[in-house]
């Protein structure tokens, strides 16, 4: 006899199942190609805060396990102009990470990524994209849903807008789980400061120091969505923003050389697939929504 843990979690992962095959469809739809993650590469994203090294030898050279595609995502548009991919992220943050129970060492991320394309341009795709995730597993997973206990709202378009300078009016720098608390719908959060995002993130030429960035966040307290926004392509730019971060330039010498090359102006996010059936299934912590999680300060997991 399976126990209730094991009946929930067949519930859960059907749910999952849902959402990705909602997305894959909804994003096919609108002219986009899927392609397959990279996991493991000579750069991946420094993001802005600090977790345990994953790097590996591979033939007497130092490589990463991805924390993102971020950077590979802008690389791949120079081959189609729409692109997306289920990626596999290995982000080992600390310990005292566990209590907000939205972190996981092994996750997958919904990468898109659009040539061309400015910060609205990829809201509207995000938006719809939600939106029609939500519809397709109210509409397929009516089952689940019950057996979970979850009455899932579909939220109406277009998303309010709260700037992060209102953000930290409002609530102070450790803003998360207080505006998600605030909430009743998804909202974005926009116009992070240049010192707190990384060195990828398109700053506003309007407004220096203002990012073209954003990130979607669940209401009901679940935290941050989704991350993305606009992104800086040119050399000087780039290397300028190198610079501020203290990030030797050589240390990114694969991926600038295609920066050199020529890289496409662009748009796009990454949404965390647990996180979005953590939210779908109203389930109390992240490593409810996935078989074998990984936890940060946990250490014997399968």
């Amino acid at each position: 006899m399976f126990s209730d843990s094991a009946e929930k979690l067949k519930h859960v992962l059907q749910v999952k199942s849902e959402i990705m095959r909602a997305a894959r469809e909804y994003l096919r739809s609108r002219g986009f190609v899927e392609i397959l993650p990279v996991i493991l590469s000579r750069v991946t994203d420094p993001l802005h805060h600090e977790t345990y090294d994953g790097t590996v030898d591979y033939y007497g050279r130092p490589y990463t396990l991805t924390k993102s595609m971020i950077l590979h995502k802008q690389i791949a548009l120079r081959t189609a102009p729409r692109i997306f991919a289920f990626s596999p992220n290995v982000r080992m943050e600390p310990e005292e990470r566990a209590p907000l129970r939205r972190y996981l060492a092994e996750f997958v991320q919904l990468d898109l990524e659009v040539r061309g394309a400015s910060r609205d341009e990829v809201i509207e795709i995000g938006e719809g994209l939600f939106v029609a995730v939500m519809r397709s597993v109210r509409e397929n997973c009516a089952a689940e849903l019950a057996a979970l206990g979850r009455e899932l709202p579909v939220p109406e378009t277009p998303f309010d807008r709260i700037t992060y300078q209102e953000a930290v009016a409002r609530f102070g720098e450790d803003y998360d789980d207080p505006l998600s608390s605030s909430l009743s719908a998804p909202a974005w959060l926009i116009d992070f400061p240049r010192a707190v995002r990384e060195f990828y993130d398109r700053e506003d030429p309007a407004r220096p120091g203002v990012l073209l960035d954003m990130d979607l966040i669940y209401p009901e307290g679940y935290g941050e969505a989704l991350s993305g926004g606009e992104r800086e392509h040119t050399l000087p730019h780039i290397l300028r923003r190198l610079k501020q971060d203290g990030i030797p330039p050589e240390r990114f010498s694969a991926y600038l050389r295609f920066v050199e090359e020529g890289l496409p102006a662009s748009a796009g996010f990454g949404i965390g697939i647990e996180r979005l059936t953590r939210y779908v299934c109203n389930l109390g912590h992240i490593k409810e929504a996935r078989l074998f999680p990984k936890v940060p300060g946990v250490a014997d997991a399968l």
